[in-house]
């Protein structure tokens, strides 16, 4: 067996191979393991592992700068195992590790999961590959996605104690305010504005979920086939028909903020990420998506009535909530910025991260004042 490749920043490859070898000998070959960094994370660092018995993804907290609570990589391994075998396609969980003593590579702790095959659409040139009509019922399928996802009771799943649903929004609001502030790097005053009318205005919350914190597009596998798998191999969340090879939702990404709170929160930020492109030049070196209606994506009140149908129940003005997924990119944002700054961010991209945090506090403060409704 050869030395394993070079390694990518954040993980020490030929470490985390002999802890393999070690822990997991079920998943080990006679191939050293190779890995590379998965494009599309601001946040935590995503590894795509190659060599073992299976394709692997490992997941750890960013490098440098990182706010109290924001990358739980045992949160997130707990919400993705207990989903495994629900309506809400998932990896694969293979293991969550404490290394912090270094010893499986990466000095910190991180959670390795089964690749799930497919593609992230994130840009309009990847719609080529799809029919309008293939667009859209994937589209819908997102939608009800997410509101299987808001069905689930938490506690039959083990995730009963996940959160403190009560006064969820208030402390939304207090956290993504204490974040802003450990990131500061200069003046927002827009941003701080904002967070001081959704303060003014915080709505009656709606009855208690699980909440996936960050549910969009692009962070969905497209798959053609067969989907994610439960815990005993079957396969979960996969539509009539995909097995064909027609596009479907093979599994949802990035749980790392996952909690339990007012599920509308996550038709807020997936109208953000849907319509984002309406922010101008700004979004398109930043939050590119490949949402583009005349391809055959459906407009956003689309997913709305196909959430509602599914979930079962009425969904409230959207109006506070989108202006809260704007605040909330926001901050997300000028925290990577920060970290960009004093250069502790991995990858391209990262210089133009910062021009996006001010129109995105206007498109909340347009939200509330009522200049657009969604």
């Amino acid at each position: 067996m050869t030395r394993p490749t070079a390694s990518p920043p954040g993980l020490d490859v030929h470490r985390l191979d002999q802890w393999l070898r070690r822990t997991h000998p079920e998943l080990a070959t006679q191939d050293p393991l190779s890995a590379s960094v998965i494009a599309g994370g601001r946040s935590n660092l995503t590894y795509r592992v190659d060599g073992a018995s299976v394709p692997l993804v490992l997941r750890r907290p960013p490098l440098g700068h990182v706010l109290s609570t924001a990358h739980d990589m045992a949160r997130e391994h707990r919400v993705i195992a207990a989903l495994q075998g629900t309506p809400v396609p998932v990896p694969r969980v293979v293991d969550l590790v404490d290394d912090h003593d270094g010893g499986a590579g990466t000095g910190t702790p991180f959670f390795l999961m089964e690749h799930v095959a497919g593609e992230v659409l994130a840009n309009p040139v990847q719609n080529a590959a799809y029919s309008a009509a293939e667009l859209r019922a994937l589209s819908l399928e997102l939608a009800e996605t997410l509101a299987e996802l808001h069905r689930v009771d938490p506690a039959a799943v083990g995730l009963g104690d996940f959160g403190r649903p009560d006064g969820y929004l208030e402390r939304q609001l207090r956290r993504w305010a204490t974040q802003l502030d450990a990131s500061r790097s200069r003046e927002v005053p827009a941003l701080d504005t904002l967070g001081a009318l959704l303060r003014e205005h915080v709505p009656t919350q709606q009855a208690a979920g699980i909440v996936h914190g960050d549910f969009r597009l692009d962070n969905a596998i497209v798959g053609r086939g067969i989907g994610a798998g439960d815990a005993n191999g079957a396969t979960v969340g996969v539509p009539d028909g995909a097995a064909d090879g027609t596009p479907h939702v093979a599994a949802i990404l990035d749980w790392e903020m996952a909690t339990l709170g007012d599920p509308t929160v996550d038709l807020g930020m997936l109208g953000l990420y849907w319509d984002i492109g309406a922010l101008g030049e700004a979004a398109a070196g930043v939050a590119t998506s490949a949402v583009d209606l005349d391809a055959g994506y459906p407009a956003f009140d689309e997913l709305v009535d196909a959430y509602e149908a599914r979930r079962g129940r009425p969904v409230p003005e959207l109006s506070w909530y989108r202006a809260f997924g704007a605040y909330k990119l926001g901050v997300i944002l000028e925290g990577v910025h920060f970290r960009y700054r004093a250069g502790d961010t991995v990858g391209d991209g990262f210089d133009v991260i910062g021009d996006l945090v001010e129109p995105l506090a206007d498109e909340g403060l347009a939200r509330l004042a009522g200049a657009r409704r969604g």
